[in-house]
């Protein structure tokens, strides 16, 4: 495909957006080392174990990330399906990485970019300098999660990547999900693609997998949206691509 991220994309821009966690942990590391120092001998052992562990985890998992981002085919959106000449949805919660991509494959689509960022709601510092970082294009449409300012059955493709966990109500998730069903062709299609909290996710990213849902979750919400499950895939082990029909949909 046509358009190509810079190197080493993925990783720069999870360190801008999210430096204060490796400045905490820088701070803690060398809390750990000079404490080592004086610290009685016993102790001494465990505090260089302790550093060593802070260490190889924040390695390890910018080097997962490399994987993810930069040197997987993530972004080469290979489930996606021919959208040439299709009505299509790509929405997204404050930071858009995908529809310039999608344009640059697609040059004969019609693309709708929405973004359902509220600062009220979603109050993650990392959006907020992706969004100083990144600002949304000039045609994105500002909308509200639970009320699409669109008519029913207008889009054939809705594309929600690393979005739909931002909104962290439950019922607000499963409205959310309402509304793309409602603006959804009968015969569309949803592509959801996002890391899962599961095993992979937890060895990647330790406690910040919790950031994430569960697969069991996502069906669930899929399932009370009045949506069906007709395909999962992995481009990596650590991200999932849910595509979703209406219920009752044939196709």
């Amino acid at each position: 495909m046509g358009l190509k991220r810079a190197p080493f994309q993925g990783v720069i821009n999870i360190l801008r957006f999210n430096w204060h966690f490796y400045v905490i942990a820088a701070v803690l590391l060398l809390f750990a080392l000079g404490l080592q120092i004086i610290a009685p001998f016993y102790l001494q052992s465990i505090l260089f174990w302790l550093a060593l562990l802070g260490i190889t985890t924040v390695i390890f998992t910018l080097l997962v990330s490399y994987y993810i981002y930069d040197y997987s085919s993530l972004y080469q959106l290979g489930w996606l399906p021919n959208l040439n000449d299709k009505k299509v949805l790509n929405i997204n919660a404050g930071f858009d990485e995908t529809s310039e991509i999608i344009r640059d494959d697609f040059p004969n689509i019609d693309l709708t970019i929405c973004d359902f960022y509220d600062s009220e709601k979603h109050t993650e510092v990392s959006i907020e300098r992706a969004r100083l970082l990144y600002p949304p294009s000039s045609n994105t449409v500002k909308v509200n999660a639970q009320n699409l300012p669109f008519k029913d059955n207008t889009f054939s493709v809705v594309i929600a990547m690393f979005s739909a966990h931002e909104i962290r109500n439950t019922e607000e998730r499963e409205l959310f999900f309402k509304e793309l069903k409602r603006v959804m062709k009968e015969d569309g299609q949803i592509f959801v693609t996002e890391h899962l909290r599961d095993s992979f996710n937890f060895i990647a990213y330790t406690i910040g997998f919790f950031h994430f849902y569960s697969r069991s979750n996502w069906l669930k919400i899929f399932k009370n949206a009045g949506l069906r499950l007709v395909k999962e895939g992995k481009t990596t082990p650590f991200v999932s691509t849910f595509i979703l029909h209406k219920n009752g949909a044939t196709n």
